[in-house]
């Protein structure tokens, strides 16, 4: 009976080395399989990559060039709003004090000819308002 026992540990013996060299065999098919995946992925992604990096570099073009562009608009604001305001002291330097000087004068000429009108006043003749105002000076 002692050889029926050891013949059934070697069958037994020689079947889990069979089964060993057959998880072995499908391990290395598996591992060659996934580096093979693992290498199409590579090869696919490789291009989103490059993708990726293109459009972050344009996106970074963009943006200093809009940066470039909103510091020109500012500078043209600002140019415009000095250039209206140097435009607008002109024109109130060129009209409006010529303006304020001729007003004076017809004003001027205004009381001129009410002087006329009314002749030279006489000293016996006093405005009211005065001889009113003398007795509420107190002194």
């Amino acid at each position: 009976m002692t050889d029926f026992f050891l013949g059934v540990i070697a069958i037994a013996v020689l079947a889990m080395a069979m089964i060993q060299v057959g998880v072995i065999v499908f391990a290395l098919r598996t591992a060659r399989r996934v580096g093979e995946a693992v290498a199409r992925f590579e090869h696919d992604v490789r291009p989103i990559v490059a993708n990726l990096q293109s459009m972050s570099a344009d996106a970074a073009r963009t943006a200093s060039v809009a940066s470039a562009q909103v510091q020109r608009a500012d500078q043209l604001i600002s140019s415009l709003t000095t250039r209206v305001s140097d435009t607008v002291a002109a024109v109130e330097a060129s009209v409006v004090s010529p303006a304020r000087e001729a007003y004076a004068v017809l004003q001027g000429v205004i009381a001129a000819l009410a002087a006329f009108r009314n002749g030279p006043v006489s000293p016996g003749r006093r405005p009211a308002a005065s001889e009113e105002e003398d007795p509420l000076f107190i002194g």
